[in-house]
């Protein structure tokens, strides 16, 4: 049950979702630095709205979650690639409204000019950035109003999340194509199923296994369920990033670090993974050696 995403279908219906449960990888995410409760329940339905979207997408590749805003709250992001892997930071400073919260209505409330961006980047191929309205009460709300307006697809989203676990499902009724169009159709099938998602509690969502949630809202439909998916925890630093780093800052800027800090040590926020470069390993880069 720890970390998992579960994709279901209606047979015979073109309605298609998924349910994702972390635990593990949110403990290890929060782990990282010390969030504010309302910061860790933010991050908590980031991760599990990130994990959603990009099922939906069939490519190789990330998708990424970020929001900035000004005053307290300065930005926020999750994101997860087509392994499951999955990672998640966030920068704020001390405020009271985030000591305390049940969703990530607490958060939102709170922020100057917000932005939300969708991130998609195919590993082949270009880059997608979709901008998202935060004028709504809750994320959930939020994304389906973007699919709602950009992507045209009816979408339900329910987020959940707690310090310890993180949970959400989402279900879209996909266009039918014109073989399906001729096809009869229960036309009552969606607002039913609209109406018992939104019975979906909060602790259901983070507490109960992926087949109990969908056994308890749609066991009067013909629901299958193919194989699970695991997720998990995991960064894309790299020593070669940071040397990518380092070459992009020239070799002047290295120079002066070198002068005030040597060895060079960069660290990554998402793992706090450190990595040195001695002088010699940093002028390396450029082609220079220590004379």
């Amino acid at each position: 049950m720890s970390d998992l995403r579960q994709r279901f279908y209606i047979e015979d219906f073109p309605v298609r979702g998924e349910v994702v449960h972390l635990e593990e990888a949110l403990q290890t995410i929060l782990a990282q630095r010390e969030y504010a409760p309302a910061i860790q329940i933010l991050l908590g339905e980031m991760l599990s709205a990130t994990t959603l979207l990009a099922s939906t997408l069939k490519i190789r590749g990330r998708i990424s979650l970020q929001i900035q805003a000004q005053g307290t709250f300065k930005w926020a992001m999750a994101e997860c690639n087509h392994l499951g892997e999955v990672r998640a930071l966030a920068d704020y400073e001390e405020d009271p409204h985030f000591m305390q919260g049940q969703d990530s209505s607490t958060v939102l409330a709170t922020l100057k000019n917000p932005v939300l961006f969708i991130n998609i980047e195919p590993e082949f191929g270009e880059r997608y950035q979709g901008i998202v309205p935060l004028d709504q009460p809750n994320l959930a709300a939020c994304l389906m109003q973007y699919y709602d307006l950009s992507a045209q697809i009816p979408t339900l989203i329910v987020l959940a999340s707690t310090a310890e676990r993180s949970g959400g499902l989402l279900i879209q009724l996909l266009p039918r194509n014109n073989e399906e169009e001729q096809q009869k159709i229960d036309e009552d099938l969606w607002p039913r199923l609209t109406m018992l998602t939104q019975t979906l509690k909060a602790e259901e969502l983070t507490d109960l296994e992926a087949t109990e949630i969908l056994y308890r809202l749609y066991n009067e439909e013909e629901v299958r369920l193919p194989e699970v998916e695991k997720l998990q925890f995991a960064c894309t630093c790299s020593r070669e990033k940071c040397e990518d780093a380092l070459k992009q800052i020239g070799l002047e800027a290295v120079k002066e670090t070198l002068e005030v800090q040597n060895p060079i040590e960069m660290d990554c926020q998402f793992c706090n993974k450190k990595y040195q470069f001695t002088a010699k390993e940093a002028l390396s880069l450029f082609g220079e050696h220590l004379s």
